[in-house]
């Protein structure tokens, strides 16, 4: 049976970087570097005469910034960006991005974009003939609580605060006090818990009801944030 290929291209004004993410793809079979690329203009030029199924783009790049040239192309790839700026990530995700990475660029968390990657492909395919849901085992992170290591059901999450050097994480009847900042706390959580602002992230699957300004779950009301409301909107109609 052939194996279909994934022709990548990497896009990085950091030398470094481009090279760190080619020794992480040569990792996996299925992918091939088509070309990698210091700037947004030359890899313009091998978008015009190569297929590329999946870019890895940089975002803060000279002259012309990873999203403004993502934005601009006509037929575009499937995309990961890539930043050392954490701010720089709801940019990605508003421009329908697979993932988006922190440099420096870990394998574990990069082989994790693969597979969201991967999963956008069998979206494609077509749907099992039966309705029924299949049982899963609900997903469950350790946080360090009092000295303890604390076992939290990721379903049980209602919303997560930023509370500077701390955050709040509110659940169904108990919350918890955890040393952590909100944006590396997101990175542990999957696909249904989304940031609405710059002080909350909520679980998409316990949102009762929004508007363009909050989100309700129950009773509570949170605000929504005007730069994160494009990829709510867009997480919350879009399942």
């Amino acid at each position: 049976m052939t194996t279909t290929l994934t022709r990548c291209l990497i896009v990085d004004d950091e030398a470094l970087a481009r090279e760190l993410i080619e020794t992480h793809l040569k990792q996996l079979s299925g992918f091939e570097v088509v070309a990698s690329c210091a700037s947004a203009i030359e890899a313009s030029e091998v978008l015009q005469s190569e297929t590329v199924d999946l870019m890895f783009l940089d975002i803060e790049m000279p002259v012309l910034k990873g999203t403004e040239f993502y934005t601009n192309l006509e037929n575009k790839p499937k995309v990961i960006f890539t930043t050392a700026y954490r701010d720089y990530a709801v940019d990605g995700f508003e421009l329908n991005a697979v993932d988006y990475l922190l440099k420096p660029v870990v394998f574990a968390r990069f082989f994790k974009a693969i597979e969201r990657y991967k999963a956008t492909l069998s979206e494609k395919a077509s749907k099992p003939i039966s309705d029924e849901p299949t049982a899963s085992i609900p997903a469950t992170i350790f946080v360090r609580k009092d000295r303890k290591q604390v076992k939290l059901m990721l379903d049980d999450i209602l919303y997560v605060q930023g509370l500077k050097d701390y955050i709040k994480v509110v659940m169904s009847g108990d919350s918890h006090v955890i040393k952590s900042g909100i944006g590396a706390f997101a990175e542990q959580l999957g696909d249904d818990f989304v940031r609405i602002h710059k002080s909350y992230i909520v679980n998409r699957r316990k949102v009762t009801a929004f508007t363009n300004y909050d989100v309700e779950i129950g009773e509570i009301e949170l605000p929504i944030g005007e730069r994160y409301r494009t990829a709510l909107i867009e997480s919350l109609t879009h399942d």
